[in-house]
């Protein structure tokens, strides 16, 4: 067998984490087939909410451990996020329900329905197979699907009482969030923490893709982690065309060179990590054969290319045409990481104004990435920035003026922790987002990464806002806030970008539903960088292409009203010609001065 740096005397516990997409659920289960193989026994465990691990070994599993028969020694197990959470927050609302007003036990639950709680109500599901000792002499490695974050760590390492602390009467659970259940398991917390710090019992694998995103997503999760003294760290890049699949189409040289060229621009932090590359290989990761052949070099058998790769005739320009029907509104473009939602927002940005409609397209993504997706102007267009760090930095300070006002040192901590959690971002940003919205009146607003839809909800299913407006200004004056816009399909058009992926178009379908709670219904989906639209000679790439029917299909049938697929270009879609070659739906190549 190949030897793989990440798997080099593997501890006890081995965490797999990534962004959406980039298949750590492929490699963990082959890392748990490969160890139970060597004559390991194993459990893998999944924490990721768009858990695949039943689809890829073929059976069923819930959340309690299931014997893998195929594979002696592998049982598998996954936590079910939705029913930790709601264990979790009925734990803490439980006691006040009846106790307290209606609207503020609304409050709390609405204050423990994010992303952070769900990752602390999951870190409660295997903190024992951390920390018991009847759990780990069972089994020789531990896998798990996908770790918890930084924030999440931090979080359980905080210092100090909080049952105290709101028994006390210093805070309130809808400053402090998920903090507020955590008190009872403050000991055990301290000991997962320990063991997840510990070289000795645990290790850390980053997987991520040849793509300059994903590998800056690693590249953040490295500092965050080390931050907090998790520095057994290996890094696993998934997916890497095959040496000698390059240069048997343009498509194939393409994606090549581009792969070249994220490797060589990873951070040094990056760079000096153990590493290992995993071939990208012609077949889906699903069943025992594949996954024993993925942590293999080469490719796996090519399935046959005859086949036809007919794709939905949807390009982007239909899109845009239904769009600029209207003349004006708002279009929000929603989606995970590594999608291409830049791409898309300024794609669909440079169309409008071709079609002489004034267009603001606005960002949070760092300006030189949105300057060099654009690479020049046009006509029409005018394209702004709105910087995180300012807005955060606003928000917290407004947040620490008020909420903050009577807490004492420790109280002061724990607020500022949860004001270090991603939703904070969101929150801030939409502010800032709000601000420009009113421009849609008589333009169109493009923006690109748009909040998720706890953060709607966060801002106006408690009512702080939506409802103390109204019931300030009375029944008798008519007013729109900027929920009720987004609310509205003839004001805002909502778009999610995904890939014809598994995890991706699950991760999209979440999202739809998340969005659906807040009252906003997308109006379109895009699928964005297929292969198989962009019809590839290489018998490598119509395998790979093959694979993508099935999720294209599944969203067009079940999850889109409104479809878009966008193929992969043969050049980087960088510059104002290439984002017009985006809209046609087909293959087109780029002339080379537009890929500077």
């Amino acid at each position: 067998m190949t030897a793989l740096k990440f798997l080099d005397a593997a501890p006890r516990f081995l965490f797999f984490t990534g962004k959406g997409g980039v298949g750590k659920t492929s490699v963990a289960c082959a890392t748990a087939v490969r160890l139970a193989d060597a004559g390991a026994s194993v459990l893998l465990v999944s924490t990721d909410p768009a858990s695949n691990v039943g689809q890829v070994f073929g059976v069923t599993i819930g959340n309690t451990v299931t014997p893998i028969d195929s594979v002696p020694g592998l049982s598998a197990l996954e936590i079910d996020p939705e029913q930790a959470v709601q264990q979790y927050r009925e734990r803490i609302v439980g006691p006040v329900r009846g106790v307290l007003p209606a609207a503020a036990v609304a409050s709390i639950e609405e204050q423990l329905s994010g992303a952070c709680t769900t990752e602390i109500a999951s870190f409660n599901e295997f903190t024992d197979l951390l920390t018991d000792a009847a759990w780990t002499a069972a089994y020789d490695h531990i896998i798990f699907d996908t770790a918890p974050t930084g924030h999440t760590i931090r979080l359980l390492r905080l210092p100090g009482s909080w049952t105290d602390f709101l028994n006390e009467g210093k805070g309130d659970p809808s400053c402090l969030g998920p903090l507020s259940g955590l008190e009872k398991q403050r000991a055990i917390y301290a000991e997962a923490v320990s063991a997840l710090a510990d070289p000795a019992r645990t290790r850390l694998v980053l997987v991520a893709r040849a793509q300059q995103s994903t590998l800056q997503e690693a590249a953040r999760t490295h500092t965050e982690l080390a931050a907090i003294g998790m520095g057994n760290q290996y890094l696993v890049v998934n997916g890497i065309l095959p040496a000698d699949v390059a240069g048997t189409d343009p498509l194939a040289t393409s994606i090549h060179s581009r792969e070249r060229l994220a490797l060589a621009d990873m951070s040094e932090a990056v760079k000096a990590l153990p590493t290992d590359h995993i071939d990208l290989k012609s077949n889906n990761m699903v069943g025992l054969p594949a996954l024993r052949s993925l942590l293999q070099p080469g490719n796996s058998p090519t399935d046959p290319a005859d086949a036809s790769l007919v794709t939905p005739d949807a390009p982007l320009s239909a899109l845009v045409d239904d769009i600029a029907a209207a003349g004006h509104g708002l279009v929000m473009l929603m989606g995970k990481g590594g999608v291409g939602k830049t791409t898309m927002a300024a794609a669909i940005a440079v169309a409008l104004a071709d079609r002489g409609l004034p267009v603001h397209l606005t960002t949070t993504d760092p300006a030189a990435h949105l300057a060099d997706t654009l690479h020049g102007g046009a006509d029409n267009l005018e394209v702004s920035r709105i910087d995180p760090a300012v807005e955060i930095q606003r928000y917290t300070d407004s947040v620490m003026r008020s909420k903050g006002a009577h807490l004492d040192e420790q109280g002061l901590a724990m607020l500022a922790e949860d004001l270090r959690s991603p939703c904070t971002e969101e929150i801030a940003v939409f502010q800032a987002f709000s601000r420009v919205i009113r421009e849609a009146k008589s333009k169109f607003v493009v923006m690109d990464t748009a909040p998720t839809g706890h953060t709607l909800l966060l801002l106006d299913a408690t009512g702080s806002y939506d409802r103390e407006v109204k019931r300030q200004v009375g029944s008798t004056m008519h007013l729109t806030t900027p929920m009720m816009k987004l609310q509205d399909p003839e004001q805002t058009k909502v778009l999610l970008v995904t890939l014809a992926e598994t995890t991706p178009v699950l991760e999209a379908a979440e999202l739809q539903e998340d969005l659906r709670r807040a009252g906003i219904t997308p109006w379109a989906w895009i699928i964005n960088n297929s292969i198989a639209a962009a019809a590839p000679d290489s018998p490598f790439l119509r395998a790979r292409a093959a694979n993508e029917l099935a999720e294209i299909d599944q969203v067009q049938s079940r999850y889109a009203d409104r479809l878009a697929v966008v193929p992969l270009l043969s050049a980087e879609p960088v510059g104002i010609p290439a984002l017009r070659a985006l809209q046609d739906g087909r293959p087109v190549e780029v002339p080379a001065d537009a890929q500077a």
